[in-house]
Formats: C-alpha cells, sequence, structure tokens
C-alpha cells in the first residue's frame, strides 16, 4: 500500500483519489531501460514530490479502465497509469514526438497494462 500524501502542487484531486486507491506499484522493463536512474524518478512521483518536476501527474486520456498520467523531469516525459488499484511505469521519453507517438498507440498501451493485471 502507498502511504497517502499531502496535496502536492501537481497532485490534482482526479489523482489524488485515484492515488489514495493504489495499493501496489508496478514497472516495466521498457521504463527500466528508458532512464538510468529511474528507481530514484518513480520514488519521487510515488512520494508526490514535485521540486524536481515541471510537470506531476498531468492527465493524459482515458484508454479502457485505465487513467493515464505524465510526469516531466529534466525533459524527460515519463507516461504511466492508474489500473485496477495499480500504479504501472509505462515508459519514459527524452524526445517529446517520440512522447506524443506512444500516446497515439493505445494498443500497445493497453498491452502494457494488461501485462500487470
Amino acid at each position: 500500500m502507498l502511504e497517502q500524501c499531502e496535496k502536492c502542487a501537481g497532485c490534482n484531486s482526479y489523482f489524488r483519489n485515484l492515488r489514495n486507491n493504489v495499493s501496489e506499484y508496478k514497472i516495466s522493463k521498457h521504463l527500466e531501460r528508458d532512464i538510468e536512474n529511474y528507481q530514484d524518478i518513480i520514488n519521487k512521483i510515488i512520494s508526490c514530490s514535485s521540486a524536481d518536476f515541471f510537470e506531476l501527474h498531468k492527465f493524459e486520456e482515458k484508454i479502457g479502465d485505465a487513467s493515464i498520467f505524465r510526469a516531466k523531469i529534466n525533459k524527460i516525459h515519463i507516461v504511466y497509469a492508474v489500473d485496477n488499484k495499480k500504479l504501472i511505469f509505462l515508459r519514459a521519453f527524452k524526445n517529446f514526438k517520440e512522447y506524443k507517438k506512444f500516446l497515439e498507440d493505445k494498443k500497445e498501451i493497453r498491452e502494457m497494462i494488461k501485462a500487470f493485471t
């Protein structure tokens, strides 16, 4: 179970409500390969530590039952989903165009999420 968090600067009420029901988090192999210090960044996202982020918990869209969010730190876009009480870290992109292309591939995102449910 994730600890309850105080309202952070980037935390909207929609993410906070979902986050309060999250019981575990998962990290995709893609994300582990995408960025070197992934665990440090993930810990900051989980703890709602917004000091280092340009954006944190920005809602992107719903894909099926999953809500897709983005965090941006040092020009890196981290994409994560909340689905069935799980926080799933999907990918990280240094290039905005690649990030947008990833968001357009709903089938790939659904398959990545399904692998953790």
